[in-house]
């Protein structure tokens, strides 16, 4: 009777990883891809890692495509923290890519700190967008 019990959990539990699990795309351009970060972090989120392996998955299927990622902030803090800060975004990005099997030679990185904000303003409703990694094609 356990077993029977532990079959239907096990099988329950299969189930829910299926329809709840991690939705992976291939984007059909990788041309400002981009994943976004939250305040003063570097940190890779589930959307963003879901994100950057459907890129993996294209740069799979397209051999021949080298790509740049640049890391960008908001505009708080200082120019050379948030490079520093953009640095750590695209090198986390790059890093997620290589993870997944491409190699780091396909990829270059570069920091633009809070000089290329992707919307103007201020508050947060602005500055969730322009803390981001965008992927474009080299």
């Amino acid at each position: 009777m356990k077993i029977k019990n532990f079959a239907l959990l096990v099988g329950a539990t299969g189930l829910l990883a299926g329809c709840c699990g991690s939705h992976i795309v291939e984007p059909t351009d990788l041309n400002n891809q981009r994943v976004f970060f939250d305040f003063n972090s570097s940190e890779i989120t589930e959307d963003a890692n879901n994100n950057l392996l459907g890129q993996s998955l294209y740069m799979k299927h397209h051999e021949d495509v080298k790509v740049q990622i640049a890391g960008n902030c908001d505009e708080r803090g200082s120019t050379e923290y948030n490079l520093a800060l953009g640095a750590r975004r695209a090198n986390a990005a790059k890093k997620v890519l290589v993870n997944d099997g491409i190699d780091a030679k396909r990829i270059s990185t570069i920091s633009y700190g809070k000089e290329r904000p992707l919307v103007s303003g201020t508050g947060e409703k602005v500055w969730k967008y322009n803390r981001n990694a965008t992927t474009t094609v080299k």
